[in-house]
């Protein structure tokens, strides 16, 4: 007599261990997104332990080191490994601190406009109609803008400061996760799963937020990698204009506004910022891609 054979069930806690093992298996084909995430741990690192890395503070001036050259070069003091800026304030020590700024602006800035954006979003594509057109024309209105522009109008209205720098670059941010949104709410809320919880008699904010808002993240996810680094090149554009953080702040794009009529005759002073913005940024945009490799079914190979 043949025995048969009982299928164990599969726990949640194994069902998390197998996409975790699926999820890190497509992020880590992509090479440049696993160099990313290397390169954006070590910028959290960095920033978490700016007090301990940096050899000075980033306020203090030392009159006696002013636009010192780097270390290596003629002139150079290995006690201000990158040299000096304008006033004798050591660069890399404003670099490690500087790396705080980006990183806050960058989770501010994300958090703010996604919850917004996915509010909003699941509103519009749920109910439709008269609502979503509403919404939708409101958020076309904003993407007709370039994007610093409009910032630097609503830091205008708002007066300049990093907090009103980054309420304007959340607004102008996220009409992307509005639409995006909007989209994968219309497509999912006539599947058959959503009907059974309609007529299960779920509510309609169960509905929106614990029936179909879970099965739409995944570009979610990507695209708030993507507002990410967008977030901190604004921030730092507005800062470059002085609309932005404000100085003494060691904000990147502040640094190089502090530094700009120096360009010539002391290029550490701009170079090494700019540097910091674009190391940051590439990584970031990177880890989105392999998070988009990894989320996107449609770009997994069997």
């Amino acid at each position: 007599m043949a025995e048969t054979t009982v299928s164990q069930p599969v726990s949640s806690a194994q069902m998390r261990r197998q996409m975790l093992a699926e999820f890190w298996f497509y992020f880590s084909e992509n090479r440049g997104a696993v160099m990313g995430l290397v390169v954006f741990v070590a910028l959290v690192l960095i920033a978490v332990f700016a007090g301990v890395i940096a050899p000075h503070s980033p306020f203090e001036q030392y009159r006696n080191a002013v636009l010192l050259p780097p270390a290596w070069l003629e002139g150079g003091n290995w006690s201000y490994p990158l040299g000096t800026d304008p006033v004798g304030r050591d660069i890399l020590s404003r670099l490690i601190y500087g790396s705080q700024y980006s990183l806050f602006i960058g989770v501010f800035v994300t958090t703010l406009s996604l919850t917004t954006g996915i509010a909003i979003g699941v509103i519009a594509g749920y109910y439709g109609g008269w609502l979503d057109t509403a919404i939708m024309r409101l958020m076309d209105i904003i993407l007709a803008f370039p994007s610093l522009l409009l910032a630097l109008v609503l830091v205008a209205i708002l007066g300049p400061g990093l907090t009103n720098g980054m309420i304007a670059i959340a607004l102008v941010l996220q009409p992307h996760f509005v639409r995006l949104t909007r989209a994968a709410v219309m497509s999912e809320k006539t599947r058959d799963y959503v009907t059974a919880a309609r007529l299960a008699g779920a509510s309609p904010f169960r509905l929106m937020f614990k029936t179909i808002l879970p099965n739409c993240m995944a570009p979610l996810i990507v695209q708030a990698t993507l507002s990410f680094s967008n977030a901190i090149l604004d921030a730092a554009a507005l800062g470059f204009l002085g609309m932005g953080a404000q100085p003494p702040a060691p904000e990147w794009g502040t640094m190089l506004a502090e530094a700009r009529e120096f360009i010539l005759r002391a290029w550490w002073v701009v170079t090494f910022p700019g540097l910091a913005i674009l190391i940051t940024v590439l990584a970031i945009n990177l880890m989105g891609d392999g998070l988009r490799d990894a989320l996107d079914p449609k770009l997994k190979r069997s």
